[in-house]
């Protein structure tokens, strides 16, 4: 009864990550990937995004904190976490990128309001992301496309 519940707990979760635009259909891919031999792998996959992103972001905030940003190694890191995030369906990160890259290329002085919006669109997205895999793996709840 209460693997039931808990199923039907990260069905929800997971539902609500599609329709705010959290996750996209590349995240169903990568579901699909996992199988009964290796039934850890997204939470596998999401941990090491969590954790490169994590690091990304760092180097990131020690670039535009400098007087004056370079610009072409912040695009550098940026293209990077855009192409992290799009193969793991990470659709709002992606989409933040996308947004930082333009601003980079414009060379826009108002970089920091898009920093502080993606950086927000980030920690929210992984921690969501992350606490749901985490969860499931925990529960050893089988990952089965029926149930999702």
């Amino acid at each position: 009864m209460a693997l039931k519940a808990l199923k039907s707990q990260l069905k929800a979760v997971l539902e609500s990550l599609y329709t705010e635009g959290v996750l996209d259909h590349q995240f169903d891919q990568l579901q699909a990937l996992q199988d009964a031999n290796n039934p850890g792998f997204v939470v596998e996959v999401v941990t090491l995004f969590y954790e490169d992103t994590e690091k990304t972001l760092r180097e990131l905030t020690k670039y535009l904190e400098q007087p004056i940003a370079d610009n072409q190694r912040v695009d550098s890191y940026v293209h990077q976490l855009k192409g992290s995030s799009s193969s793991i369906g990470a659709q709002q990160i992606k989409l933040a990128c996308i947004d930082f890259h333009q601003a980079c290329l414009d060379n826009n002085k108002d970089g920091p309001l898009i920093k502080l919006s993606m950086n927000s669109i980030i920690y929210k997205a992984n921690s969501r992301l992350l606490f749901s895999w985490r969860k499931e793996s925990l529960l050893m709840i089988p990952n089965n496309s029926d149930d999702y």
